[in-house]
């Protein structure tokens, strides 16, 4: 399927959930005037049987009109919630249409900022970026996981490769992947977000206070005289004793029962957190997982009949729920002074907690990766023309890089232009040179951005594309700072020096960097000096360079070391217009256009 028919496909859906939406919501306004008529029925119908003289009868049909009453808003109820999910739905379509499309006013907003250089240079973290566009994870947890994904700029192959095999497995799997975000949206439901955190502080941090088991095993003995000498005192056949044992019993109970109320509060609200959860780990557990094998190993934690998710958290849900009676002190009152009712639980609760802590980090990571999973192949869903790389290890039969048809994802259809590019071997440096505006840096960024998605596992915007495994640097995007007293120049010396102490280190795995033009913060002569320095230096060690510069008089270089080899983007002049092709050619750039577009201004050239 091409893009087009998967939007038109997409499109098609959307109308027909909005179809399905006007429809329920007509049926709730029909439902919304019959709660009113049934209401207003009992109570005429009531008064009118009253005011005839048969008042001993007026509560039958109020009592008629509450059931109607009752149903009617039950069923009310549920067409609520079938809007509310039919709406989820809608969104998560819409929000396809808006990836397709590029739009980004339509493309739910950035959770995660550019934490390092890398994410800043080739634009994988922001308001217009690559995590803002592929990732779909519902929790802060399955984003920042993708986040780490595309900002890691030493993959791990073995991950890259089980990643990509996940990813393939997924893709097709739609509806799975829009299950699963509409059950963590509806589960969400407060708007607050997902509540991770304070679910991990809560493992971490000790809720009850210590050495309840003897304490509990103190007042339970205490409780079972007291029921003893109660029903030995209540037959006549032992004087009263129970009143001493009794009084024991409360005194030792009060010492230490103000401390269980703030974890009961706050095992409440974890409660609330962990039903979230089980709304989405009841998906993980009742799938069917015979054609995807690696989905299923990912999975299996949710799937040991002895240790599902659900019946942890349900056992967990049914102990918080037995701590509420402490919203009736009456009932509360009695029940505790029988038995040692708050200290069992807390004892319980406290025990719970301490297996949980061994179950649920694990449950959490694996539902974060699937997140994070799932927006890669999402990706991989809604652009059919990619595909995913070969990832292979380092070998001299073959070039270290090759793709054709290679094309940025951020730049929309109708713009992006793909170029077809090959590395021969490490140590091979490309010199990009053209004019302003012809696309050395959006060149740049189209190999490193699909060099990320390749490690991180999804696919990429070309027709085919083969890798070995590279780190990766930049020194693209370099600002000062004025707060920390660092020039322009400085930084961007600092950022040069990073990069060559990584292309120094003796790592089996070579360095892929990108750099764009150096020294741009000092004048033309230092600057030319200090390149040429600086490449030849590059050139001294392992590892696969583009650097894309102004200097035509670096493109020498090529004649004078080996492995250097230029490529440039021309431009041309039509009807008083600049004219970019954006396509790849070998050799040195020809032209400049600085002057053009100065004269094309209007400015004195």
């Amino acid at each position: 399927m091409t893009k087009e028919r998967r939007l038109l496909a997409l499109q098609r859906q959307v109308k027909r959930l909005q179809g399905r939406i006007s429809d329920l919501q007509q049926l709730s306004h029909r439902f919304a005037w019959a709660r009113l008529i049934v209401f207003a029925a009992g109570v005429l119908v009531s008064g009118i049987v009253f005011f005839l003289g048969y008042a001993q009868y007026f509560w039958i049909p109020l009592a008629v009109a509450l059931v109607i009453f009752i149903v009617v808003i039950r069923y009310h109820r549920q067409i609520e919630e079938a809007i509310n999910r039919y709406q989820i739905w809608l969104g998560i379509k819409g929000s396809h249409i808006a990836r397709i499309q590029l739009d980004w006013d339509h493309i739910p907003p950035s959770v995660h900022e550019a934490q390092n250089p890398l994410e800043l240079d080739l634009d994988l973290a922001g308001e217009y970026s690559l995590h803002r566009l592929v990732n779909i994870a519902v929790s802060n947890g399955g984003a920042q996981k993708l986040a780490d994904w595309l900002a890691t700029s030493i993959p791990r192959p073995d991950r890259s490769r089980e990643r990509q095999a996940l990813v393939r497995e997924l893709s097709p799997l739609s509806l799975f992947r829009e299950k699963l975000i509409l059950k963590a949206t509806v589960a969400e439901g407060d708007g607050e977000g997902w509540r991770q955190e304070e679910l991990q502080r809560w493992l971490d941090e000790p809720s009850f206070p210590p050495k309840l088991r003897p304490w509990l095993l103190l007042l339970g003995l205490l409780a079972a005289a007291n029921i003893l000498l109660f029903a030995l005192s209540l037959a006549g056949s032992a004087p009263p004793l129970w009143r001493y044992t009794f009084i024991l019993y409360a005194i030792l109970f009060l010492v230490r029962s103000r401390e269980l109320g703030e974890p009961f509060t706050e095992s409440a609200q974890i409660r609330d957190v962990l039903e979230q959860l089980l709304a989405v780990f009841q998906q993980l557990e009742g799938y069917s997982y015979r054609r995807t094998p690696h989905l299923k190993q990912l999975c299996a934690p949710f799937l040991d009949p002895a240790k599902r998710p659900s019946s942890y958290l349900k056992r967990f849900t049914r102990i918080v729920n037995a701590t509420g009676i402490r919203s009736n002190p009456f009932f509360w009152l009695f029940l505790n002074a029988i038995l040692p009712w708050d200290y069992y639980f807390a004892y319980k609760l406290d025990q719970y907690k301490v297996d949980m802590a061994g179950q649920l980090p694990a449950w959490l990571d694996k539902w974060f990766q699937l997140e994070a999973l799932n927006s890669l192949a999402n990706l991989a869903y809604l652009n059919p023309d990619y595909t995913f790389p070969e990832l292979t290890d380092n070998s001299e039969e073959r070039p270290v890089f090759q793709a054709g048809e290679l094309g940025h994802p951020l730049i929309p259809d109708a713009q992006r232009v793909c170029n077809d590019f090959t590395i021969a071997s490490v140590s091979d440096i490309g010199l990009f040179t053209g004019s302003n505006m012809s696309g050395k840096s959006t060149f740049l960024r189209t190999v490193g951005v699909n060099l990320i998605l390749a490690f991180a596992g999804g696919p990429v915007n070309a027709s085919h594309l083969s890798t070995i495994f590279f780190r990766i640097s930049s020194c693209i995007r370099i600002s000062d700072s004025v707060t920390d007293g660092i020039s322009y120049f400085y930084a961007e010396v600092k950022c040069l020096k990073a990069m060559l102490a990584a292309l120094e280190e003796a790592d089996p795995m070579p360095l892929f960097y990108f750099v764009d033009e150096i020294f741009r913060g000092t004048n033309n002569r230092e600057r030319l000096i200090g390149s040429r320095a600086y490449i030849q230096a590059l050139a001294q060690h392992p590892g696969v360079g583009l650097i894309a510069t102004h200097d035509l008089e670096l493109v020498q270089l090529a004649d004078e070391m080996a492995g250097i080899e230029n490529y440039h983007f021309t431009d041309d002049v039509r009807d008083g217009r600049m004219i970019f092709d954006y396509k790849l050619q070998s050799g040195p750039s020809p032209t400049t256009n600085a002057l053009k577009i100065m004269r094309e201004e209007g400015l004195p050239v």
